[in-house]
C-alpha cells in the first residue's frame, strides 16, 4: 500500500518547485467539475506565485457545467444568482511537472473555498470530504484503489464517422484482437504505456500495472492502494487527465467513454476499499473468503444505497448501454467471493487483504462523487449493521433487478429524492447535480437522430 502524500504550505510547495524546475514556463491551475473534466487556467511562471499565496478567483458555476461546457443555470446557479466567484486554492503535494508538455510546464490540483472561507458546497471534492469525516467519528480509515478501463481510438472516424480501433504500432495494421491479458497487445502499444507509467511517476500518481481487456484497443490501468481515499480520488482523476494527454502525443485518442462500441465490453471503473482502525488493522479482514461481519455490513449498505446512486455512477445517457446481461457488469444487488459476475466482488487472497470491489461505475463517472457515494453507503451499513444477505455463487449478472433505474430521468428523481444519500453528499448538492444533468439531458433529446428519421419520417 503506497502512503498517502506528504503535507506542505502551498507556498513553501511553489518554492520548492521552482527552485527543482528553474526552467518551467506555466503552471496550470486545474480542477474536476460534476462531469469529471479537467478545466482551469494557465498562469506564465511570474504570475504563478500569486496562486500559492492567495488563490484564483473563479465563478463557482465551474463546477455546474454540463458534459459540453454549456452553464445552464441548474438551480438558479449560473445567470440567476449573478454567478458569483469562489475562490480556489491548491491542494498540497499536488504540484507537479508536466511531462507530455512542450514547453515546461507545471500543474496544481485546486479546491474551491467560499468568500467566507469554508469548503465550497457544490466542489465535488469537498462532497468527498464531508462524507470522510464520519469515518474518523468511527476511529476508522478508508484505504482505497480505483481501476480504470478505456479504449484507445484512432483520431480518424471511419466512413459512417464512426469511432475505430487504432492502428497497431508493432504491426501497422488496425487492431481487431480479443485477447483477453494479451501481452502480444500490450507490446502494440508499449511506448504509449511506457509513457502514461512515467507521467504518472512525475504527477505523484501511483499507476503502473496495465492489462489489455476485452476488446480492440482497450485497456485497464490500475491505481495502488493508499490510506488516504480523497488522495485515491484525485489519483483517479489525474490519471484521466495523463491517459488523455500521452495518448495524443502517440497519435491516439483515450476515450472513457462507458459504450464506444454496442458490440464489445463497456469501460468500467472499479473501486476497491477496506478499512483499519485506530492500531492500523483491516476490520474487514477474516478467514472466511467471505470476509468479516463489519465487512457483510458495508456490502449490506451498499446493497441499500446501490439504486439511490445510480445517477452518479451512470451520469449519462452512454453510461446505461454498460448494463445487461452476462457482461461482467452488475445488474442487481448481488455480493460473492472471487465472482466477477457480482456488483460487490470480495477479491480472493489472504485474510489481512480482504476487502470489496465496488464495480458499478462507468468509467467517465466523477471519481469523487463515486467515492463519496460508496462511502455513504459503506457508513451507513456498518452504523445500521445491514444484513447483506446471502452470497450469490455461480452467474450473478444473467437477472436485471427491476428496482434499478437505468435511465437518466429516473435516476436523477431516485438520486434527488434519496433520504440516506442526502444526508451524507447534501441534500443541495444532490438537487444541483439533478438540476445539471437533467439540463444535459433535455439538450441531448433536443435533437433529431439519424435513427427517428429512418424510422418514423
Amino acid at each position: 500500500m503506497k502512503k498517502a502524500r506528504p503535507k506542505t504550505t502551498p507556498a513553501a510547495e511553489f518554492k520548492a518547485f521552482q527552485a527543482a524546475h528553474p526552467k518551467t514556463r506555466y503552471v496550470d491551475a486545474i480542477l474536476t467539475d460534476l462531469c469529471g473534466i479537467v478545466r482551469g487556467k494557465r498562469y506564465p511562471m511570474a504570475e504563478a506565485e500569486k496562486l500559492f499565496t492567495g488563490g484564483l478567483q473563479l465563478c463557482e458555476s465551474v463546477f455546474l457545467l454540463d458534459v459540453t461546457g454549456a452553464n445552464t443555470d441548474p438551480a438558479g446557479r449560473g445567470f440567476t444568482d449573478g454567478d458569483p466567484d469562489g475562490t480556489l486554492v491548491p491542494v498540497p503535494g499536488t504540484l507537479v511537472p508536466v511531462p507530455w508538455a512542450e514547453e515546461p510546464r507545471g500543474q496544481v490540483l485546486m479546491t474551491m473555498t467560499t468568500p467566507e472561507g469554508a469548503p465550497s458546497p457544490i466542489d465535488p471534492r469537498n462532497v468527498a470530504i464531508r462524507v470522510l469525516e464520519r469515518f474518523g467519528a468511527l476511529g476508522l480509515t478508508p484505504v482505497v484503489a480505483f481501476e480504470l478501463e478505456f479504449y484507445l481510438l484512432d483520431k480518424q472516424r471511419d466512413a459512417a464517422g464512426l469511432p475505430q480501433p487504432p492502428i497497431s504500432p508493432r504491426t501497422g495494421r488496425r487492431e481487431s484482437s480479443l485477447q483477453v491479458y494479451g501481452i502480444h497487445e500490450i507490446d502494440g502499444f508499449a511506448a504509449f504505456l511506457r509513457d502514461v507509467e512515467a507521467a504518472g511517476e512525475a504527477q505523484k500518481v501511483p499507476a503502473n500495472i496495465a492489462t489489455a481487456e476485452f476488446a480492440p484497443g482497450q485497456y485497464e490501468i490500475n491505481l495502488h492502494h493508499v490510506d488516504d481515499a480523497l488522495a485515491a480520488a484525485d489519483h483517479a482523476a489525474l490519471l484521466r487527465h495523463i491517459i488523455k494527454s500521452v495518448a495524443q502525443r502517440h497519435g491516439v485518442e483515450a476515450s472513457f467513454m462507458p459504450k464506444p462500441f454496442l458490440a464489445q465490453t463497456g469501460n468500467g471503473m472499479h473501486v476497491h476499499i477496506s478499512l483499519l482502525d485506530k492500531q492500523g488493522r483491516n476490520v474487514f479482514a477474516a478467514e472466511s473468503p467471505l470476509g468479516s461481519e463489519a465487512l457483510q455490513h458495508a456490502i449490506g449498505g451498499l446493497m441499500a444505497t446501490m439504486a439511490d446512486g445510480m445517477a452518479i455512477f451512470a451520469p449519462n445517457v452512454n453510461a446505461f448501454r454498460r448494463f445487461g446481461p452476462n457482461l461482467f457488469v452488475p445488474v442487481n444487488r448481488s455480493w460473492g467471493a472471487n465472482n466477477r459476475s457480482v456488483a460487490f466482488r470480495i477479491p480472493s487472497g489472504p485474510p489481512e487483504s480482504r476487502r470489496i470491489e465496488h464495480r458499478f461505475a462507468g468509467a467517465d463517472a466523477n471519481s469523487y462523487l463515486v467515492l463519496a457515494a460508496i462511502l455513504a453507503g459503506i457508513h451507513h451499513g456498518i452504523t445500521n449493521k445491514i444484513d447483506p444477505g446471502p452470497a450469490s455463487e455461480g452467474n450473478a449478472c444473467e437477472t436485471v433487478d427491476p428496482d434499478l433505474p437505468l435511465d437518466v430521468p429516473s435516476s436523477l428523481d431516485r438520486l434527488e429524492a434519496s433520504k440516506v444519500l442526502g444526508s451524507y453528499l447534501g441534500p443541495e448538492y444532490l438537487g444541483v447535480y439533478a438540476a445539471t444533468k437533467r439540463n444535459e439531458y433535455r439538450d441531448f433529446m433536443n435533437e433529431i437522430s439519424l435513427r427517428e428519421y429512418a424510422w418514423y419520417l
